[in-house]
């Protein structure tokens, strides 16, 4: 017999849903990309790529964890995936403006995609707190 799904509780849609598909799709395959690449580099940068890495998948962990709890409308998942947003903006912003992490950007971008990772989080943050999807969790 089909369960009949209570429309308060139906999957997310919308944005919602692109955010969820972008924290248990996008994160983690681009944060692949980049560790394969440099995986080889562990031993000729040291400790402190090793910890920047090790803080990258921790932050795409909860990335995962919150794409999850949209998804199963959990509570607290709306807080679990701004804390996400906050904590991939917080890193992107370190990785870009020192050297501990290795990109392929030419000198004095990093300012540049530092802030549009805060633009990018800030809007997704901005639109959790006022989404009314968001807001029946």
């Amino acid at each position: 017999m089909l369960e009949r799904v209570d429309e308060g509780k139906s999957r997310p849609g919308g944005w919602l849903l692109v955010l969820c598909v972008l924290l248990l799709v996008w994160q983690p395959f681009s944060f692949a990309l980049v560790a394969s690449s440099l995986l080889g580099r562990i031993a000729a940068r040291g400790t402190p790529f090793v910890l920047v890495l090790s803080a990258r998948v921790v932050v795409v962990g909860v990335g995962i964890a919150a794409g999850l709890a949209l998804l199963a409308r959990r509570p607290g998942a709306v807080a679990l995936a701004k804390l996400s947003l906050a904590l991939t903006a917080a890193l992107d912003v370190f990785v870009y403006l020192t050297s501990y992490f290795p990109t392929n950007l030419p000198p004095g971008d990093g300012g540049i995609y530092a802030a549009a990772s805060v633009l990018y989080a800030a809007a997704w943050i901005i639109y959790l707190a006022r989404s009314k999807r968001a807001r029946a969790f």
